[in-house]
């Protein structure tokens, strides 16, 4: 999991600063995850695309089948469970 860091407040140390952080980047893309973290959705994504997964709350934000996870797909939020 990539977490960013305070950039340095010496401009001689931004080089070397950057350069970690890009490091540190790829490192996080590539590392395996074993799970997959949903955050709680009270409200609808402003923008959606096919493929999306949410949890919605079903209470402030319900897509249709109440509290779970949903997936958007063909313009219409499906209930996953």
């Amino acid at each position: 999991m990539y977490r960013k860091r305070n950039v340095p407040p010496d401009p001689a140390q931004l080089p070397q600063f950057l350069d970690q952080e890009l490091s540190n980047l790829e490192k996080a893309q590539q590392a395996p995850f074993p799970f997959l973290s949903v955050s709680m959705s009270y409200v609808e994504p402003t923008k959606v695309f096919d493929g999306m997964i949410v949890l919605a709350d079903g209470t402030s934000w319900n897509p249709g089948s109440g509290s779970g996870f949903y997936g958007y797909r063909a313009g219409a939020w499906r209930f996953l469970g």
